[in-house]
């Protein structure tokens, strides 16, 4: 690890070439992760252990050159510019080479200009934002270069209200951990209906119980009314919604009701689901809750549009034809000095 205090964007990339050549790292990664974390004013800590922890994971299933950026905030009366960089070459991230980089003043603005440099050559990049989504992607750089964009609105104030800020600025490669959350609920279902598919049994009802707010309980039901063709019912579960950041329980319970008094019901019970069908015996298979690396591996083994997110963001937002969302973005760059919030 090599730590470069107040330096500049072109020593940080001598850096980085040097160690390769020293380490004798070869090429053969398969993508540049760029993780965003945006220091928020009076909190308590920047998550970027927790950042480097999921990126290590992910790296680990997906060759990466991990590129972390800590911007901090600016306003008129903004701190000089500075940029302070770790050089890290395994050690404490694992078998991957990663790049630290803190930057404050007016370069936090500018994050692409050090950052596009430093990514990997003839990859794909995929930007993350660790943290409350930005408002609009497109005024952010560092999501225009990427060919996927994820973002986290179970961390916005409001998850469901940002959930429809992400519909509205959509462009095909965006994705949201939300969404990702759902992954093992989707399989369930699908799988339970596949039999009544075969014999022609189709669900005319469903039923979603999950907390009030739940970004993830929302995509999922909108998955349900992309794929049935109607919208499902919604009930809350005790304890009201969830805060900004903090854990949840999540997706308690899905049930749907099929013609010929059929029923089909999916619950979580400590660690495991349960899957019942009316006439056969309940059948109990594991769901346990995965790491934020875990959740990010995921969304990095596709690289394309994901349009079964798209559509259910479309369901549960109605905001209409994402699917049909331009794949590139054009930068919109606007001076948060600016009172008027004209782009420039």
């Amino acid at each position: 690890m090599t730590a470069l205090w107040d330096t500049t964007g072109a020593e940080v990339v001598r850096e980085l070439a040097a160690a390769r050549r020293s380490d004798g790292v070869t090429s053969g990664l398969a993508l540049t992760l760029v993780a965003v974390v945006d220091e928020r004013p009076g909190a308590r800590y920047t998550p970027v252990k927790a950042v480097e922890d999921a990126a290590t994971v992910a790296a680990a299933a997906h060759p990466c050159r991990i590129l972390v950026v800590t911007r901090s905030p600016v306003g008129r009366s903004s701190s000089p510019d500075r940029l302070d960089a770790e050089v890290v070459l395994g050690g404490r991230l694992g078998p991957c080479e990663a790049v630290i980089m803190r930057m404050q003043g007016r370069l936090a603005l500018h994050a692409e200009s050090v950052v596009m440099p430093l990514l990997a050559p003839d990859v794909p990049v995929v930007t993350w934002w660790h943290g409350p989504p930005p408002e609009q992607l497109s005024t952010d750089p560092l999501g225009v270069v990427a060919e996927r964009r994820i973002t986290d609105c179970r961390q916005a104030e409001d998850p469901v209200a940002a959930l429809h800020q992400r519909a509205v600025d959509y462009a095909a490669g965006d994705t949201d951990l939300a969404w990702t959350r759902t992954t093992g609920w989707r399989t369930l279902v699908a799988g339970a209906l596949d039999v009544p598919a075969r014999t022609g049994a189709r669900p005319v009802a469903a039923t979603v119980t999950a907390p009030a707010g739940d970004a993830s309980a929302a995509l999922f039901a909108g998955w349900l009314s992309a794929r049935l063709e109607f919208d499902p019912a919604r009930e809350d579960t005790p304890g009201g919604g969830p805060t900004a950041g903090a854990p949840v329980d999540g997706l308690a319970s899905v049930r749907l009701e099929l013609a010929e008094d059929d029923e089909i019901t999916v619950r979580r019970e400590d660690g495991a689901a349960v899957l019942q069908r009316t006439g056969h015996d309940p059948r109990v298979v594991p769901m346990l809750a995965r790491s934020l690396g875990e959740e990010l591996a995921e969304e990095l083994r596709r690289l394309d549009a994901d349009q079964p997110y798209a559509r259910a963001l479309s369901a549960t937002t109605r905001v209409p034809e994402l699917t049909r969302r331009p794949t590139s973005r054009v930068h919109i760059w606007v001076d948060p000095a600016d009172a008027s919030g004209a782009p420039e």
